[in-house]
Protein backbone atom coordinates (compact mmCIF):
# COMPACT_ATOMS: atom_id res chain seq x y z
CA UNK A 1 0.00 0.00 0.00
CA UNK A 2 3.14 2.21 0.87
CA UNK A 3 4.88 1.50 -2.71
CA UNK A 4 1.04 2.35 -4.52
CA UNK A 5 0.90 5.87 -2.48
CA UNK A 6 4.51 6.18 -3.41
CA UNK A 7 3.35 5.80 -6.89
CA UNK A 8 0.62 8.40 -7.03
CA UNK A 9 3.13 10.82 -5.34
CA UNK A 10 5.62 10.37 -8.27
CA UNK A 11 2.47 11.50 -10.57
CA UNK A 12 1.73 14.19 -9.14
CA UNK A 13 4.66 15.78 -7.77
CA UNK A 14 5.05 18.01 -10.94
CA UNK A 15 1.73 19.39 -10.02
CA UNK A 16 2.81 20.23 -6.73
CA UNK A 17 6.01 21.58 -8.13
CA UNK A 18 3.46 23.89 -9.95
CA UNK A 19 1.81 25.16 -7.24
CA UNK A 20 4.55 25.80 -5.20
CA UNK A 21 5.76 28.13 -7.94
CA UNK A 22 2.91 30.05 -7.61
CA UNK A 23 4.93 30.74 -3.96
CA UNK A 24 7.82 31.90 -5.53
CA UNK A 25 8.10 35.54 -7.21
CA UNK A 26 8.53 35.76 -11.07
CA UNK A 27 11.62 38.25 -10.02
CA UNK A 28 13.41 35.77 -8.60
CA UNK A 29 13.81 33.84 -11.05
CA UNK A 30 17.35 31.77 -9.57
CA UNK A 31 14.86 30.67 -7.12
CA UNK A 32 12.25 29.49 -9.67
CA UNK A 33 15.10 27.22 -10.86
CA UNK A 34 16.30 25.64 -7.96
CA UNK A 35 12.81 24.68 -6.92
CA UNK A 36 12.04 23.14 -9.78
CA UNK A 37 15.00 21.27 -10.13
CA UNK A 38 14.60 20.04 -6.30
CA UNK A 39 11.17 19.08 -7.40
CA UNK A 40 12.28 16.80 -10.50
CA UNK A 41 15.04 14.98 -7.91
CA UNK A 42 12.44 14.03 -5.72
CA UNK A 43 10.22 12.51 -8.60
CA UNK A 44 13.92 10.71 -9.62
CA UNK A 45 14.57 9.69 -6.24
CA UNK A 46 11.00 8.34 -5.73
CA UNK A 47 10.74 6.16 -8.81
CA UNK A 48 14.83 5.03 -8.18
CA UNK A 49 13.13 3.15 -5.33
CA UNK A 50 10.46 1.91 -6.71
CA UNK A 51 12.57 0.61 -10.02
CA UNK A 52 14.27 -1.44 -6.94
CA UNK A 53 11.16 -2.14 -5.55
CA UNK A 54 9.44 -3.69 -8.65
CA UNK A 55 9.73 -7.47 -8.58
CA UNK A 56 10.65 -9.04 -12.21
CA UNK A 57 8.93 -12.32 -11.38
CA UNK A 58 5.60 -10.95 -9.87
CA UNK A 59 3.31 -10.80 -13.38
CA UNK A 60 0.94 -7.97 -13.97
CA UNK A 61 0.49 -4.57 -12.40
CA UNK A 62 2.37 -3.44 -8.87
CA UNK A 63 2.27 -0.47 -6.69
CA UNK A 64 -1.73 -0.07 -8.51
CA UNK A 65 -4.41 2.18 -7.53
CA UNK A 66 -7.42 1.54 -9.29
CA UNK A 67 -10.57 4.50 -7.83
CA UNK A 68 -14.13 5.11 -9.30
CA UNK A 69 -13.70 8.56 -11.69
CA UNK A 70 -16.74 8.01 -13.69
CA UNK A 71 -18.29 4.97 -12.34
CA UNK A 72 -21.69 5.03 -14.20
CA UNK A 73 -19.46 5.19 -17.60
CA UNK A 74 -16.91 2.58 -16.19
CA UNK A 75 -14.21 4.76 -15.95
CA UNK A 76 -11.64 4.52 -12.94
CA UNK A 77 -8.40 6.23 -12.01
CA UNK A 78 -6.12 3.36 -12.46
CA UNK A 79 -2.85 3.54 -12.77
CA UNK A 80 0.12 0.92 -11.94
CA UNK A 81 3.51 -0.01 -13.04
CA UNK A 82 4.38 -3.25 -15.38
CA UNK A 83 7.46 -4.10 -17.51
CA UNK A 84 5.65 -2.25 -19.97
CA UNK A 85 6.04 0.79 -19.14
CA UNK A 86 8.72 0.58 -15.75
CA UNK A 87 12.24 1.00 -17.86
CA UNK A 88 10.11 4.86 -19.62
CA UNK A 89 8.60 5.68 -16.35
CA UNK A 90 12.43 5.97 -14.99
CA UNK A 91 13.48 7.29 -18.40
CA UNK A 92 11.07 10.20 -17.91
CA UNK A 93 12.18 10.79 -14.13
CA UNK A 94 15.86 10.76 -15.01
CA UNK A 95 15.08 13.36 -17.92
CA UNK A 96 13.47 15.80 -15.24
CA UNK A 97 16.38 17.53 -13.76
CA UNK A 98 18.45 17.04 -16.52
CA UNK A 99 15.74 18.91 -18.49
CA UNK A 100 15.40 21.49 -15.79
CA UNK A 101 19.00 21.95 -15.19
CA UNK A 102 19.84 22.36 -18.65
CA UNK A 103 17.29 25.38 -19.27
CA UNK A 104 19.33 27.07 -16.79
CA UNK A 105 21.20 29.97 -19.05
CA UNK A 106 19.21 28.86 -22.18
CA UNK A 107 15.85 30.62 -20.91
CA UNK A 108 15.59 34.26 -19.86
CA UNK A 109 12.57 35.16 -20.34
CA UNK A 110 9.12 33.84 -18.52
CA UNK A 111 11.23 31.77 -16.73
CA UNK A 112 8.57 31.03 -13.83
CA UNK A 113 5.69 29.73 -16.55
CA UNK A 114 8.70 27.79 -18.86
CA UNK A 115 8.67 25.68 -15.47
CA UNK A 116 5.06 25.45 -15.09
CA UNK A 117 5.15 24.11 -18.69
CA UNK A 118 7.92 21.62 -18.42
CA UNK A 119 6.27 20.38 -14.88
CA UNK A 120 2.90 19.81 -16.53
CA UNK A 121 4.34 18.07 -19.59
CA UNK A 122 6.10 15.57 -17.41
CA UNK A 123 2.59 15.11 -15.36
CA UNK A 124 1.36 14.37 -18.68
CA UNK A 125 3.92 12.15 -19.73
CA UNK A 126 3.85 10.66 -16.69
CA UNK A 127 0.23 9.68 -16.64
CA UNK A 128 0.59 8.50 -20.32
CA UNK A 129 2.76 5.58 -19.28
CA UNK A 130 1.35 4.44 -15.68
CA UNK A 131 -2.48 4.84 -16.74
CA UNK A 132 -4.57 1.43 -17.04
CA UNK A 133 -7.46 2.75 -18.26
CA UNK A 134 -8.16 3.96 -21.74
CA UNK A 135 -10.10 6.51 -20.74
CA UNK A 136 -7.55 8.03 -18.25
CA UNK A 137 -4.87 7.41 -21.12
CA UNK A 138 -6.17 9.90 -23.41
CA UNK A 139 -6.88 12.70 -21.46
CA UNK A 140 -3.19 12.13 -20.28
CA UNK A 141 -2.71 11.72 -24.10
CA UNK A 142 -4.04 15.15 -24.86
CA UNK A 143 -3.28 16.87 -21.63
CA UNK A 144 0.44 16.88 -22.95
CA UNK A 145 -0.43 18.83 -25.95
CA UNK A 146 -0.94 21.81 -24.15
CA UNK A 147 2.42 22.60 -22.52
CA UNK A 148 4.59 21.67 -25.92
CA UNK A 149 2.02 23.54 -27.86
CA UNK A 150 3.81 26.88 -25.90
CA UNK A 151 7.02 25.74 -25.02
CA UNK A 152 7.21 26.01 -28.47
CA UNK A 153 5.16 28.75 -29.37
CA UNK A 154 6.54 30.53 -27.07
CA UNK A 155 10.35 30.18 -26.00
CA UNK A 156 10.64 28.85 -29.47
CA UNK A 157 12.63 30.06 -32.88
CA UNK A 158 12.29 32.24 -35.79
CA UNK A 159 9.35 30.12 -37.66
CA UNK A 160 8.24 28.68 -33.76
CA UNK A 161 4.85 29.60 -34.73
CA UNK A 162 4.08 27.69 -37.86
CA UNK A 163 6.10 24.39 -36.53
CA UNK A 164 3.59 24.71 -33.30
CA UNK A 165 0.42 24.61 -35.45
CA UNK A 166 1.96 21.70 -37.77
CA UNK A 167 2.61 19.75 -34.70
CA UNK A 168 -0.52 20.45 -33.10
CA UNK A 169 -2.59 20.11 -36.43
CA UNK A 170 -0.80 16.33 -36.94
CA UNK A 171 -1.37 15.42 -33.28
CA UNK A 172 -4.96 16.68 -32.87
CA UNK A 173 -5.85 14.30 -36.27
CA UNK A 174 -4.60 11.49 -34.83
CA UNK A 175 -6.21 12.02 -31.71
CA UNK A 176 -9.81 12.53 -32.83
CA UNK A 177 -9.31 9.28 -34.86
CA UNK A 178 -8.60 7.70 -31.27
CA UNK A 179 -10.69 9.31 -29.72
CA UNK A 180 -13.90 7.46 -32.23
CA UNK A 181 -11.79 4.36 -31.55
CA UNK A 182 -12.13 4.51 -28.20
CA UNK A 183 -15.84 5.38 -27.83
CA UNK A 184 -16.12 2.38 -30.21
CA UNK A 185 -14.32 -0.25 -28.80
CA UNK A 186 -15.63 -0.08 -24.96
CA UNK A 187 -19.27 0.06 -26.75
CA UNK A 188 -18.42 -2.95 -28.58
CA UNK A 189 -16.69 -4.84 -25.88
CA UNK A 190 -19.37 -3.93 -23.12
CA UNK A 191 -21.64 -6.63 -22.49
CA UNK A 192 -25.39 -6.33 -22.98
CA UNK A 193 -26.46 -5.99 -19.55
CA UNK A 194 -23.55 -4.90 -17.75
CA UNK A 195 -21.26 -1.14 -17.35
CA UNK A 196 -18.71 -0.17 -19.84
CA UNK A 197 -15.07 -1.00 -18.69
CA UNK A 198 -12.76 0.79 -20.32
CA UNK A 199 -9.83 -1.50 -18.39
CA UNK A 200 -7.04 -2.45 -20.47
CA UNK A 201 -7.49 -5.77 -18.63
CA UNK A 202 -10.75 -5.76 -19.94
CA UNK A 203 -10.77 -4.93 -23.05
CA UNK A 204 -7.81 -7.18 -24.05
CA UNK A 205 -10.60 -9.70 -24.03
CA UNK A 206 -12.82 -7.73 -26.34
CA UNK A 207 -13.43 -9.85 -29.48
CA UNK A 208 -14.07 -8.02 -32.71
CA UNK A 209 -14.44 -8.84 -35.87
CA UNK A 210 -11.59 -8.55 -38.43
CA UNK A 211 -13.29 -5.63 -40.24
CA UNK A 212 -13.92 -3.79 -36.92
CA UNK A 213 -10.62 -4.72 -35.60
CA UNK A 214 -8.98 -3.41 -38.71
CA UNK A 215 -10.76 0.15 -38.89
CA UNK A 216 -9.42 0.64 -34.60
CA UNK A 217 -6.48 -0.99 -35.51
CA UNK A 218 -5.82 1.95 -38.57
CA UNK A 219 -7.70 4.45 -36.08
CA UNK A 220 -5.11 3.63 -33.26
CA UNK A 221 -2.10 3.41 -35.44
CA UNK A 222 -2.68 6.64 -37.12
CA UNK A 223 -2.33 8.41 -33.97
CA UNK A 224 0.32 6.08 -32.76
CA UNK A 225 2.50 6.59 -35.71
CA UNK A 226 2.35 10.46 -35.61
CA UNK A 227 3.93 10.48 -32.59
CA UNK A 228 6.88 7.89 -33.54
CA UNK A 229 6.87 9.44 -36.13
CA UNK A 230 6.38 6.72 -38.62
CA UNK A 231 7.30 7.73 -42.80
CA UNK A 232 5.38 9.08 -44.25
CA UNK A 233 3.90 10.72 -41.26
CA UNK A 234 7.05 12.39 -39.90
CA UNK A 235 7.36 15.74 -41.68
CA UNK A 236 6.25 17.89 -38.21
CA UNK A 237 9.09 16.63 -36.58
CA UNK A 238 12.18 18.72 -38.31
CA UNK A 239 10.08 21.67 -38.21
CA UNK A 240 9.31 20.78 -34.32
CA UNK A 241 12.97 19.82 -33.16
CA UNK A 242 14.75 23.08 -34.71
CA UNK A 243 11.92 25.61 -33.75
CA UNK A 244 11.62 24.06 -30.38
CA UNK A 245 13.89 25.52 -27.70
CA UNK A 246 16.55 22.80 -26.10
CA UNK A 247 14.42 21.75 -22.93
CA UNK A 248 11.96 21.01 -26.02
CA UNK A 249 14.14 18.92 -28.32
CA UNK A 250 15.13 17.16 -25.17
CA UNK A 251 10.89 16.24 -24.30
CA UNK A 252 10.47 15.38 -27.46
CA UNK A 253 13.29 13.29 -28.18
CA UNK A 254 13.46 11.75 -24.88
CA UNK A 255 9.91 10.70 -23.77
CA UNK A 256 7.39 12.30 -26.24
CA UNK A 257 8.42 9.96 -28.90
CA UNK A 258 8.29 6.92 -27.25
CA UNK A 259 4.70 7.93 -26.52
CA UNK A 260 3.83 6.52 -30.18
CA UNK A 261 6.24 2.81 -29.59
CA UNK A 262 4.69 2.26 -26.35
CA UNK A 263 0.92 2.96 -27.64
CA UNK A 264 1.17 0.40 -30.20
CA UNK A 265 3.42 -1.86 -27.35
CA UNK A 266 0.69 -1.48 -24.63
CA UNK A 267 -2.84 -0.74 -26.39
CA UNK A 268 -2.60 -0.73 -30.66
CA UNK A 269 -1.27 -4.48 -31.66
CA UNK A 270 -2.74 -6.31 -28.05
CA UNK A 271 -6.05 -4.62 -28.48
CA UNK A 272 -6.46 -5.85 -32.44
CA UNK A 273 -3.91 -9.53 -32.75
CA UNK A 274 -5.94 -10.19 -35.72
CA UNK A 275 -5.51 -6.83 -37.79
CA UNK A 276 -1.98 -6.61 -36.42
CA UNK A 277 -1.25 -10.53 -37.82
CA UNK A 278 -2.29 -9.54 -41.22
CA UNK A 279 -1.17 -6.27 -41.61
CA UNK A 280 2.45 -7.39 -39.95
CA UNK A 281 3.93 -7.29 -43.80
CA UNK A 282 3.29 -3.73 -44.16
CA UNK A 283 3.40 -1.87 -41.30
CA UNK A 284 6.95 -4.01 -41.00
CA UNK A 285 8.04 -2.70 -44.60
CA UNK A 286 7.04 0.95 -43.00
CA UNK A 287 9.18 0.02 -39.86
CA UNK A 288 12.44 -0.65 -42.72
CA UNK A 289 11.35 2.38 -45.09
CA UNK A 290 11.68 4.63 -41.99
CA UNK A 291 15.01 3.25 -40.58
CA UNK A 292 16.79 3.57 -44.45
CA UNK A 293 14.87 7.07 -45.47
CA UNK A 294 15.43 8.59 -41.68
CA UNK A 295 18.94 7.66 -41.87
CA UNK A 296 19.23 8.54 -45.60
CA UNK A 297 17.66 12.23 -45.15
CA UNK A 298 20.01 12.75 -42.36
CA UNK A 299 22.99 12.10 -44.45
CA UNK A 300 22.21 15.25 -46.41
CA UNK A 301 21.06 17.33 -43.92
CA UNK A 302 23.53 20.88 -42.98
CA UNK A 303 21.07 21.79 -39.92
CA UNK A 304 22.68 20.40 -37.02
CA UNK A 305 19.66 20.10 -35.28
CA UNK A 306 18.23 18.20 -38.39
CA UNK A 307 20.71 15.41 -38.70
CA UNK A 308 19.30 14.51 -34.73
CA UNK A 309 15.60 14.57 -35.56
CA UNK A 310 15.83 12.53 -38.74
CA UNK A 311 17.99 10.24 -37.06
CA UNK A 312 15.70 9.95 -34.48
CA UNK A 313 12.87 8.57 -36.81
CA UNK A 314 15.66 6.07 -38.60
CA UNK A 315 16.42 4.99 -34.73
CA UNK A 316 12.36 4.43 -33.85
CA UNK A 317 12.03 2.59 -36.96
CA UNK A 318 14.15 -0.35 -35.14
CA UNK A 319 11.78 -0.13 -31.94
CA UNK A 320 8.77 -1.09 -33.99
CA UNK A 321 10.66 -4.06 -35.90
CA UNK A 322 11.31 -5.15 -32.80
CA UNK A 323 7.88 -5.39 -31.77
CA UNK A 324 6.54 -6.32 -34.86
CA UNK A 325 9.11 -9.52 -34.85
CA UNK A 326 7.02 -11.08 -31.66
CA UNK A 327 10.47 -12.62 -30.92
CA UNK A 328 10.99 -12.70 -27.30
CA UNK A 329 14.50 -11.28 -28.75
CA UNK A 330 13.35 -8.37 -30.54
CA UNK A 331 10.41 -7.37 -28.09
CA UNK A 332 13.13 -6.82 -25.31
CA UNK A 333 15.74 -5.16 -27.74
CA UNK A 334 12.96 -2.63 -28.72
CA UNK A 335 11.87 -1.52 -25.13
CA UNK A 336 15.63 -1.39 -24.66
CA UNK A 337 16.17 0.52 -27.76
CA UNK A 338 13.85 3.30 -26.72
CA UNK A 339 15.41 3.91 -23.57
CA UNK A 340 18.31 4.18 -25.06
CA UNK A 341 17.42 6.60 -27.61
CA UNK A 342 15.79 8.75 -25.17
CA UNK A 343 19.17 8.75 -23.46
CA UNK A 344 20.82 9.38 -26.40
CA UNK A 345 19.04 12.59 -28.41
CA UNK A 346 18.66 13.84 -25.24
CA UNK A 347 22.53 13.85 -25.04
CA UNK A 348 22.87 14.87 -28.13
CA UNK A 349 19.99 17.87 -28.32
CA UNK A 350 21.46 19.41 -25.00
CA UNK A 351 25.10 19.43 -26.60
CA UNK A 352 23.69 21.61 -29.61
CA UNK A 353 22.11 23.68 -27.35
CA UNK A 354 24.99 24.02 -25.51
CA UNK A 355 27.31 24.88 -28.66
CA UNK A 356 24.29 27.27 -29.84
CA UNK A 357 24.50 29.60 -26.76
CA UNK A 358 27.83 29.92 -27.60
CA UNK A 359 27.78 30.45 -31.22
CA UNK A 360 24.14 30.95 -31.89
CA UNK A 361 24.62 28.68 -35.27
CA UNK A 362 22.91 25.80 -36.08
CA UNK A 363 24.62 25.52 -39.43
CA UNK A 364 27.05 22.62 -39.95
CA UNK A 365 29.45 24.13 -42.26
CA UNK A 366 29.93 27.00 -39.79
CA UNK A 367 31.63 24.91 -37.07
CA UNK A 368 35.15 22.95 -37.49
CA UNK A 369 37.84 21.94 -36.00
CA UNK A 370 35.69 21.90 -32.24
CA UNK A 371 38.01 19.60 -30.68
CA UNK A 372 41.12 21.97 -30.37
CA UNK A 373 38.56 25.09 -28.96
CA UNK A 374 36.45 22.82 -26.75
CA UNK A 375 38.19 19.36 -25.77
CA UNK A 376 35.94 18.49 -22.98
CA UNK A 377 32.63 19.25 -25.18
CA UNK A 378 34.38 17.30 -27.54
CA UNK A 379 34.74 13.97 -25.42
CA UNK A 380 31.35 14.17 -24.52
CA UNK A 381 30.51 14.53 -28.15
CA UNK A 382 32.15 11.77 -29.89
CA UNK A 383 31.23 9.31 -26.57
CA UNK A 384 27.15 10.31 -27.49
CA UNK A 385 28.16 9.92 -31.41
CA UNK A 386 29.57 6.53 -31.22
CA UNK A 387 26.18 5.55 -28.91
CA UNK A 388 23.76 6.24 -31.28
CA UNK A 389 26.29 4.54 -34.35
CA UNK A 390 25.64 1.58 -31.69
CA UNK A 391 29.72 0.73 -30.37
CA UNK A 392 29.03 -2.12 -28.20
CA UNK A 393 29.40 -1.58 -24.45
CA UNK A 394 26.99 1.35 -25.48
CA UNK A 395 23.14 1.23 -24.56
CA UNK A 396 22.22 1.94 -28.74
CA UNK A 397 24.44 -1.44 -29.64
CA UNK A 398 22.28 -3.57 -27.11
CA UNK A 399 18.98 -1.91 -28.12
CA UNK A 400 20.03 -2.72 -31.76
CA UNK A 401 21.51 -5.65 -31.66
CA UNK A 402 18.30 -7.49 -29.53
CA UNK A 403 16.06 -5.97 -32.33
CA UNK A 404 18.11 -7.27 -35.28
CA UNK A 405 18.64 -10.74 -33.29
CA UNK A 406 14.75 -10.83 -33.22
CA UNK A 407 13.52 -10.06 -36.57
CA UNK A 408 16.40 -12.61 -37.69
CA UNK A 409 14.83 -15.19 -35.76
CA UNK A 410 11.72 -14.22 -36.26
CA UNK A 411 12.48 -14.30 -40.12
CA UNK A 412 14.17 -17.60 -40.60
CA UNK A 413 11.50 -19.73 -40.13
CA UNK A 414 9.52 -17.82 -42.41
CA UNK A 415 11.92 -17.70 -45.20
CA UNK A 416 12.11 -21.96 -44.47
CA UNK A 417 8.29 -21.76 -45.20
CA UNK A 418 8.28 -19.80 -48.44
CA UNK A 419 7.47 -16.41 -47.01
CA UNK A 420 10.78 -14.55 -47.88
CA UNK A 421 9.59 -10.91 -47.33
CA UNK A 422 10.57 -10.84 -43.43
CA UNK A 423 13.89 -11.75 -44.26
CA UNK A 424 14.64 -9.09 -47.00
CA UNK A 425 13.39 -6.44 -44.44
CA UNK A 426 15.73 -7.95 -41.87
CA UNK A 427 18.73 -7.72 -44.02
CA UNK A 428 17.50 -4.02 -45.23
CA UNK A 429 17.35 -3.06 -41.49
CA UNK A 430 20.91 -3.96 -41.26
CA UNK A 431 21.77 -1.28 -43.77
CA UNK A 432 20.38 1.47 -41.41
CA UNK A 433 23.29 0.65 -38.96
CA UNK A 434 26.10 1.28 -42.06
CA UNK A 435 24.20 4.86 -42.95
CA UNK A 436 24.01 5.32 -39.03
CA UNK A 437 27.51 5.36 -38.80
CA UNK A 438 28.08 7.50 -42.11
CA UNK A 439 25.58 10.24 -40.67
CA UNK A 440 27.10 10.79 -37.28
CA UNK A 441 30.49 10.48 -38.30
CA UNK A 442 30.49 12.62 -41.42
CA UNK A 443 28.74 15.33 -38.46
CA UNK A 444 31.51 14.30 -35.84
CA UNK A 445 34.76 14.66 -39.02
CA UNK A 446 33.01 18.02 -39.96
CA UNK A 447 32.59 19.10 -36.56
CA UNK A 448 35.25 18.64 -34.44
CA UNK A 449 38.34 17.98 -36.90
CA UNK A 450 39.72 20.21 -39.94
CA UNK A 451 40.28 23.70 -39.51
CA UNK A 452 39.70 25.76 -36.57
CA UNK A 453 36.49 27.72 -36.95
CA UNK A 454 33.11 28.44 -34.70
CA UNK A 455 30.82 31.71 -34.87
CA UNK A 456 31.67 34.23 -32.41
CA UNK A 457 34.96 32.80 -31.73
CA UNK A 458 38.08 35.13 -31.51
CA UNK A 459 41.46 35.94 -29.99
CA UNK A 460 38.66 38.96 -28.18
CA UNK A 461 36.26 36.05 -27.30
CA UNK A 462 37.18 33.00 -27.36
CA UNK A 463 34.75 29.93 -26.72
CA UNK A 464 34.18 28.72 -23.03
CA UNK A 465 34.33 24.82 -22.47
CA UNK A 466 31.64 23.27 -20.38
CA UNK A 467 30.67 24.58 -17.46
CA UNK A 468 30.70 22.31 -14.27
CA UNK A 469 26.90 22.28 -14.26
CA UNK A 470 26.76 21.28 -18.00
CA UNK A 471 29.51 18.55 -17.56
CA UNK A 472 27.32 16.85 -14.91
CA UNK A 473 24.40 16.96 -16.81
CA UNK A 474 26.09 15.47 -19.96
CA UNK A 475 28.05 12.97 -17.07
CA UNK A 476 24.88 11.30 -15.98
CA UNK A 477 24.02 10.57 -19.08
CA UNK A 478 26.97 9.17 -20.71
CA UNK A 479 27.18 6.68 -17.30
CA UNK A 480 23.48 5.67 -18.08
CA UNK A 481 24.26 5.15 -21.72
CA UNK A 482 27.22 2.62 -20.27
CA UNK A 483 24.91 1.17 -17.63
CA UNK A 484 22.78 -0.21 -20.00
CA UNK A 485 25.31 -1.10 -22.60
CA UNK A 486 26.93 -3.11 -19.79
CA UNK A 487 24.94 -4.38 -18.18
CA UNK A 488 20.94 -4.94 -19.46
CA UNK A 489 20.15 -8.36 -17.64
CA UNK A 490 18.35 -6.58 -14.96
CA UNK A 491 16.17 -4.42 -16.77
CA UNK A 492 15.82 -7.30 -19.20
CA UNK A 493 14.67 -9.29 -16.71
CA UNK A 494 12.15 -6.59 -15.48
CA UNK A 495 10.72 -6.50 -18.43
CA UNK A 496 10.26 -10.19 -19.68
CA UNK A 497 7.51 -11.00 -18.36
CA UNK A 498 5.17 -8.04 -20.21
CA UNK A 499 7.41 -9.16 -23.08
CA UNK A 500 5.58 -12.69 -22.97
CA UNK A 501 2.78 -11.21 -21.90
CA UNK A 502 2.90 -9.01 -25.24
CA UNK A 503 3.51 -12.31 -27.11
CA UNK A 504 0.93 -13.86 -26.01
CA UNK A 505 -2.09 -11.05 -26.41
CA UNK A 506 -0.59 -10.52 -29.85
CA UNK A 507 -0.26 -13.99 -31.09
CA UNK A 508 -4.02 -15.21 -29.69
CA UNK A 509 -6.59 -14.71 -32.66
CA UNK A 510 -9.91 -13.03 -30.42
CA UNK A 511 -12.41 -13.15 -33.06
CA UNK A 512 -15.89 -13.73 -32.21
CA UNK A 513 -17.05 -17.32 -31.48
CA UNK A 514 -12.90 -18.53 -30.72
CA UNK A 515 -11.19 -18.40 -27.81
CA UNK A 516 -10.21 -15.00 -26.22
Amino acid sequence: MADALLLNLVLFLPLAGMLLLTLVPATAPGAVRQLSLWVMVLQLALTSWLYTRFDAAAPGLQFATRLPWIADWGVYYSIGLDGFNLLLVLLTAFLGPIVVAGSFTAITKDVKLFYAMVFLVQFAMMGTFLAQDLFVFYVFWETMLIPMFLLIGIWGGERRIYATIKFVLYTAFGSILMLAAVIYLVMSATPAAGVASFAFADLYKAQLPLQAQTLMLVAFGLSFAIKVPMVPLHTWLPDAHVEAPTAGSVILAGVLLKMGTYGFMKLGFPLFPDATQLFTPVLMTLAVISIVYGAGLALVQDDIKKIIAYSSISHLGYVMLGLLSLELTGIQGAVIQMVSHGLVAAGLFLMVGMIYERCHSRELAAYGGLAKLLPVYSVFFMILTLASVGLPTTSGFTGEFLVLLGAFTGAWPQYQAGHSLPLVLAVVAVSGVVLGALYMLRFALTFLYGAVKAPHHGEQHPLADLSGREKTILGLIVVAVFALGLFPEEPMRKTERAAEAYRQLVSTPRLPGGKP
